[in-house]
Formats: structure tokens, sequence, C-alpha cells
């Protein structure tokens, strides 16, 4: 067993991804060849039973860390200001918010009254659109979804630095 934190099983995951990528993209290159018959074959050093067990090991490193993390996420509780989160609803949450902020964010740019494109032709009269909400309110939502996910972020982030869990790996 190995005592980590969050952070740094991440970037062992990274770490093996890559590695898994390397070994891929030399299996596709080393599994097959190809030679004239006038020619004598330059056969790439490959071993399918060897490559396989090491993309094998590496899946298997990477399912008990995620395992470890998942784990830890659903069982580790955190202050997030005033409030006590798992690191998993912290991060379902971070999620509802970046939605909504987006949704904010474009309402907040448009303007109180804008002309609709397509002035002409037939209809001589031009159109406007209205917004239909109070666009200083909209601006202090959104200015208070920044401050949640930015105090979140911010327990995330601590959390994953210094909180340590065991995960067999070796």
């Amino acid at each position: 067993m190995k005592k980590i934190t969050s952070a740094y099983a991440n970037k062992l995951i990274k770490q093996l991804e890559d590695d898994k990528s390397f070994w891929r993209n030399k299996e596709r290159e080393s599994d097959v060849y190809t030679a004239a018959i006038t020619e004598e074959p330059v056969i790439p050093e490959y071993d399918y039973e060897a490559v396989a067990k090491l993309i094998e090991e590496i899946d298997e490193k990477v399912c008990k860390l995620k395992h470890a993390i998942n784990l830890a996420n659903v069982t580790t509780k955190v202050m997030v200001g005033e409030k006590e989160m798992t690191i998993d609803s912290i991060l379902v949450r971070m999620s509802q918010l970046s939605n909504r902020k987006m949704i904010l964010d474009t309402k907040r740019k448009r303007l109180p009254k804008t002309r609709v494109p397509g002035f002409g032709g037939r209809n001589q009269v031009p159109e406007y659109q209205y917004i239909n909400y109070d666009l200083d309110v909209v601006k202090a939502d959104y200015e208070k979804v920044m401050e949640e996910i930015m105090v979140m972020q911010m327990a995330l982030d601590k959390h994953n630095q210094t909180f340590e869990f065991e995960v067999d790996i070796d």
C-alpha cells in the first residue's frame, strides 16, 4: 500500500496513459511489415504477448488509482465556506454552477434593446428585441456564481494537494 494525494494520483494516471499510448503506437508500427519477394525483410522487433501484458498491467494500475480517487471523493468531506461537502458533491455542484455561469454570461452581455436583423423586404417597420429581466440582478447572480465556484475550487485544490489516501498499485 502506498499513500498518495489525489493530485499525485492524477499525475500517475497521466504518466500511465502516456506509457500506454507509447506501447499502442509501437504495436501499431511493428505488428506488420512489408517486404518485396526479392529482398531480405527487415522485421521489426515486436512481441505481441509482452506488449499485451504491459498494456494490461497499465490498465490495471489506472483502474486501481481511479477507484482509490473515487472512493476518497465519496467519503472525504471538506469545508467549503460555511458548508461541509464531500469531494464528489463539490465536483457535481461545480459542474452545475459552470453551466449556470455560461447562461448568465450570455444574459449579462445582452443589450436591453437590440434591433432584429431582417429589416427591409415586405415589412418596412423595424423590430426590436427587449430583454425581459433585470440586467443588474443577472450581473449580481453571475458574480455570486463565480464566487461560489472560486470558493469550491480553492477547497478542492487544497484537498487535492494535501489529503492522502492509500492505494495498492505495486
